[in-house]
């Protein structure tokens, strides 16, 4: 009877560990856009709480950042929508054939001293969340830096990446991916 009472206690206590198992922390969680940052997760166990940045400020690094307010401005996508440039896959290089896009940018913003420039990078469907955010600020970054080598204060231009979270062609091959992997320019200015 004994020996039954403690094969049944141990039995238990067996099932009881196994089922209570470890818990894994989740790494870093990047921010979405237009997401609070408590539905998107918590720290990541190398960062301190609230550490977070809120996901329509995503800044990108990569020299000093633009710190105008996007609320305290007008966006005109429009003034230079042709003017968006296409990368490779997997790729933050701007290809030769697309610099001319980058030198009309530049000169508007030459003639243009009060306007200021939003670059948001993006990215295809293809590759992980977080690997597509990264390389949506690199786009961005590389942009920036190319229009800092053409004379344009990089304090007037701010960059964002949404990574795959804006498609402009919703598809699933290579014509739709070609279109998604993109820089676009937002001329800002001033309310």
């Amino acid at each position: 009877m004994k020996s039954k009472l403690s094969c049944l206690l141990l039995c238990g206590l067996a099932l009881l560990i196994v089922s209570t198992g470890c818990r894994k922390r989740p790494g870093s969680i990047t921010p979405l856009p237009n997401r609070p940052a408590a539905l998107v997760g918590g720290p990541g166990p190398s960062e301190p709480a609230g550490t977070l940045t809120p996901p329509e400020e995503v800044k990108v690094g990569g020299g000093p950042t633009a710190e105008f307010n996007l609320d305290d401005m007008i966006q005109d996508r429009a003034a230079l929508a042709a003017q968006t440039v296409h990368f490779d896959f997997d790729s933050s290089v701007v290809k030769a054939n697309e610099k001319s896009r980058v030198d009309a940018v530049a000169a508007a913003l030459k003639n243009d001293s009060a306007a200021k420039l939003l670059i948001e990078g993006h990215c295809d469907e293809r590759g992980t969340e977080e690997y597509n955010r990264s390389l949506g600020e690199r786009r961005a970054l590389a942009l920036r830096e190319s229009l800092t080598a053409l004379g344009v204060d990089p304090m007037r231009v701010k960059t964002v990446s949404f990574g795959e979270d804006k498609p402009v062609d919703p598809g699933h091959d290579e014509s739709a991916y070609k279109k998604n992997r993109r820089g676009e320019f937002i001329l800002l200015h001033p309310k």
